[in-house]
């Protein structure tokens, strides 16, 4: 990218001497050389970075809709191993073929529901699962590779390598731990309960779920923030505001800015968690009770024997009924995470309708305006997906789709906070120099 290039020989406050204001070589190295006088000033990320984090983003969203379909699929349980290296080929012969729907048989899955399944339909379960498996690996290379090259041509700022590199961690684990979650579903001890189905347990799947979502989330953030940094560094622009320093501290430091601030940091959390416990839903398959909406079975609410059955309870003094339900039984599960969503709903209303007020409006920036706006809109979008799919017995589109518009959500959500964070320090800093660079320049003239 060609960009304005500001050049002064008058010393500036000390900061700049002779330099090219935004030189891209500059932002990976920050040292001076011998032709061209450079004073230090911390690196700021080019836009490759921003570009590069909000690819992976885009990537995690995909294996967050693919692990959907897969689980939708009943796919999950047919790849019995975990191979991160040799697992990247599916088999190539018959032969090959043959020896990995043996050891599907030998799941309690292939023997409670599927023994009737022939090696042709198996691959078509192994195949959803494959793929899952794979775009995960090619997540996992396509941010550690790029965040080497980054960070060894120090193209990151100083706040970025710790939380990139402990994303690239959670990206390790996370295959660990999606490991873990289909270990549960091929336990042989699922063979001796009565009445059990064979799937994953619904506490790893949640924490699989929410590790992904986490990942996103943060990659999508920092993506955003890098670009913003930029933008702000080059053009003095901050979510839609432009002028001088103190025209984006007086609307950060607006009390009516911090409390909206405050509210969208909490809306954001009870999106997380109103997703996180759809996970439970899916685990528990709770979405194929109670289809209709918004009572369940003719009332607003099921009997409270039912929600909290003593059934649930594995202590003999029943001392554990009550939080069993909440995460065992798929009434409670249903129930509970239709008032999330309602909850969720409504809050997103309110807080759309307090952006609407003229006083809470002007003290807004642009872009925050237009992400409440967005965030109301995919609100309304995620409400008819999730009725559409309970109402429909949960067909493998609408699900799908639900699930991807929770992740969409969140996405506005978590826009919507960047848009009120304030510039980085390198990017202050860069815009100091540009400006005191400009002045100086025409000062000279």
């Amino acid at each position: 990218m060609l960009l304005t290039i500001f050049q002064t020989k008058r010393p500036l406050s000390g900061l700049v001497k002779t330099q090219r204001a935004f030189d891209p070589r500059f932002f990976s190295s920050n040292a001076s050389s011998s032709s061209v006088g450079v004073a230090e000033l911390p690196v700021l990320s080019p836009p490759p970075v921003a570009m590069w984090l909000l690819t992976s983003s885009v990537l995690v969203f995909a294996v967050i809709v693919v692990g959907g379909v897969t689980r939708l699929t009943e796919s999950g349980l047919s790849i019995t191993e975990w191979r991160p290296v040799a697992g990247i080929l599916p088999p190539l012969t018959q032969a090959d073929w043959e020896e990995e729907f043996e050891k599907y048989k030998r799941t309690p899955e292939f023997k409670l529901l599927n023994h009737k399944m022939n090696v042709h339909e198996f691959k078509e379960i192994f195949y959803m699962e494959w793929g899952h498996r794979v775009l995960g690996r090619i997540i996992g290379l396509g941010f550690v590779i790029p965040l080497t090259y980054f960070a060894l041509r120090k193209r990151l700022t100083a706040t970025m390598p710790k939380q990139l590199f402990g994303m690239a961690l959670l990206l390790g684990a996370q295959g660990a731990l999606g490991w873990y979650m289909v270990k549960s579903g091929l336990e042989d001890s699922l063979m001796d309960t009565p009445g059990a189905v064979p799937r994953v347990s619904q506490y790893r799947l949640a924490a699989h779920l929410g590790t992904a979502f986490v990942l996103y989330a943060g990659m999508f953030a920092t993506g955003i923030a890098t670009l913003m940094d930029w933008r702000f560094a080059r053009k003095g622009e901050w979510s839609g505001i432009k002028g001088s320093e103190e025209t984006w501290k007086a609307v950060v430091n607006n009390p009516i800015v911090k409390k909206f601030a405050r509210n969208s940091k909490a809306l954001t959390a009870l999106v997380f968690v109103t997703a996180l416990s759809g996970a439970f839903v899916a685990g528990l398959d709770a979405g194929l009770l109670y289809n209709e909406f918004p009572l369940m079975g003719g009332r607003l609410a099921p009997p409270a024997d039912e929600l909290f059955s003593k059934a649930y309870a594995k202590n003999e003094d029943g001392s554990d009924v009550w939080w069993r339900n909440v995460f065992e039984n798929p009434t409670t599960v249903q129930f509970n995470h239709r008032c999330l969503a309602i909850t969720t709903y409504a809050c997103t209303a309110l807080l759309f309708a307090s952006a609407r007020n003229p006083a809470v409006r002007a003290a807004l920036p642009p872009l925050t305006r237009r992400m409440v706006a967005s965030a109301f809109a995919m609100a309304n979008i995620q409400v008819l997906l999730g009725i559409s799919t309970l109402l429909y017995l949960v067909p493998i589109p609408l699900a799908a789709a639900h699930q991807a518009g929770s992740v969409a959500l969140l996405t506005t959500m978590v826009h919507l906070l960047v848009s009120l964070r304030r510039p980085g320090m390198a990017a202050q800093a860069w815009r100091r120099a540009a400006q005191q660079a400009k002045t100086a320049s025409k000062v000279a003239q």
